[in-house]
């Protein structure tokens, strides 16, 4: 009997990252635990703590997962604050426990700083282009107000009916020229 080829680490770790991600998206982030996503998966635990470390790791990983699945959502429509904003609130929408995975749970990524990951960096060159100026303050502050928005549509703490009218309001404010 020959030995068992070893497992591709990079295939077995986007496996469990989807893994996460789904049970997450259907259960709620609580439900996700190493032991829950070995049985899932068929495997043991060491085996997913050969790939994450921790839950935290992999958490973070969900995380940048979805930043790249943002900026690729982002980036398929035109670059215009329209556009970037619809598609921004559109898949808090529909990927609500990755979205907070991104940014309501604890995390160890770093934002706004020199070693931000690229995912991070391409999310936000996104709204950065919608959002021109030679700093990125005005994409900032449209990030900051999406993310609120997003955050307390998802919660369904604004009324639904009101949402095109929301969106409307934030674009009229945050297109208004500075004087």
């Amino acid at each position: 009997m020959s030995p068992r080829p070893a497992p591709d680490l990079d295939v077995r770790r986007d496996q469990v990252i989807r893994a996460a991600r789904g049970l997450a998206e259907s259960d709620g982030w609580a439900a996700v635990t190493m032991r829950r996503l070995a049985g899932d998966l068929g495997v043991s635990q060491p085996v997913l703590y050969s790939v994450f470390a921790n839950r935290q790791a992999l958490v973070d990983a969900v995380a940048l997962a979805g930043f790249d699945d943002m900026a690729a959502a982002l980036e398929a429509v035109a670059a215009t604050p329209m556009a970037r904003m619809r598609a921004y609130l559109d898949f808090a929408a529909a990927h609500p426990k990755v979205y907070e995975a991104m940014f309501s749970m604890p995390s160890g990524l770093p934002f706004a700083a020199d070693d931000t990951p690229e995912p991070l960096r391409s999310a936000f060159a996104a709204l950065r282009e919608a959002f021109p100026d030679a700093d990125g303050t005005r994409a900032e502050v449209a990030w900051s107000t999406l993310h609120g928005l997003a955050t307390l549509q998802v919660g369904g703490r604004l009324r639904p009916d009101l949402a095109q009218a929301r969106l409307d309001l934030t674009h009229r404010i945050l297109t208004r020229q500075e004087h």
